[in-house]
């Protein structure tokens, strides 16, 4: 059955905990979504797991575009959230709106993500009333990485922590249909669950949250210099995919591949054939 903002807002009444993963390409998002997964998160995130960017600041909408498009030819029942790119959104409401018609019809996105809270309820409005839903991201924005000095909890103390649950609000009443709360104290954001009637979807934010999202690549071990505190390894598919590879080059430099059972024959006698014309 095709996940919709309807279904994912039974779950958060119902107490059915909400799942999303990321995925940037065709492949994994069919497997993904063969899995029985909520929603796809088509992340900036891409930047750094895919192209090797040191943060996100640097993806376009383009590359968003083509990745978001890829996804969704894979993905048949989950719902895909694509995430509108620095500067896509900040500038204007008007470039905001645009951006995100973009994604949902040329990258087929169910819905558009966009980091902060008060600063950009206009541009929530905005895209609401053109018919798009809309995920907020608040606590740490990896876009705002500079204006915190690096990736850092937020909501620490209590003047930080009432501004997170002002922006939750805020955010929600501006018409988003849920909210990423990342790198938030788990107490705070179940606190911030409780008040909100949209769901929210925990990184780094503990099990209060009505859904959890990870990065694909980090709940698989695929990078080893990748490892942040909150990510569980739920396979070690970089240590088995890096073993493969190696046995895949021994088995070449060695001729045991292919084998017999690998390759097509053709008969003696053609080759006979062949080989007395020549």
């Amino acid at each position: 059955m095709k996940n919709t903002v309807t279904t994912l807002q039974e779950q958060k009444l119902n107490n059915d905990k909400i799942t999303m993963l990321t995925a940037y390409d065709y492949s994994t998002a069919k497997l993904i979504d063969e899995a029985g997964i909520n929603t796809i998160l088509v992340g900036d995130s891409l930047g750094m797991v895919m192209l090797g960017y040191e943060d996100t600041l640097s993806v376009t909408m383009e590359d968003m575009i083509h990745h978001s498009a890829a996804v969704a030819r894979g993905a048949k029942n989950a719902f895909i959230v694509t995430d509108m790119p620095f500067m896509s959104y900040q500038t204007s409401v008007y470039d905001a709106v645009t951006n995100a018609g973009r994604l949902m019809k040329e990258g087929r996105a169910n819905a558009v993500k966009l980091e902060g809270g008060l600063s950009v309820c206009p541009q929530i409005k905005a895209i609401v009333d053109a018919s798009i839903p809309v995920v907020a991201h608040l606590g740490l924005t990896p876009q705002s990485v500079n204006a915190f000095g690096g990736f850092k909890v937020q909501g620490k103390d209590t003047q930080a922590a009432k501004r997170i649950i002002e922006e939750a609000k805020a955010v929600e009443t501006a018409g988003a249909c849920m909210v990423v709360l990342e790198c938030v104290p788990a107490k705070l954001a179940s606190y911030i669950t409780k008040q909100l009637s949209i769901p929210t979807i925990g990184i780094g934010a503990g099990n209060g949250c009505d859904g959890q999202v990870l990065v694909y690549q980090d709940m698989l071990a695929m990078y080893a210099d990748m490892s942040p505190k909150f990510v569980k390894h739920f396979g070690q598919i970089g240590t088995a995919m890096k073993q493969a590879f190696a046995d895949y080059i021994e088995a070449t430099k060695s001729g045991a591949f292919p084998a017999p059972e690998h390759t097509f024959a053709i008969s003696d006698e053609v080759m006979q054939e062949i080989t007395e014309n020549e």
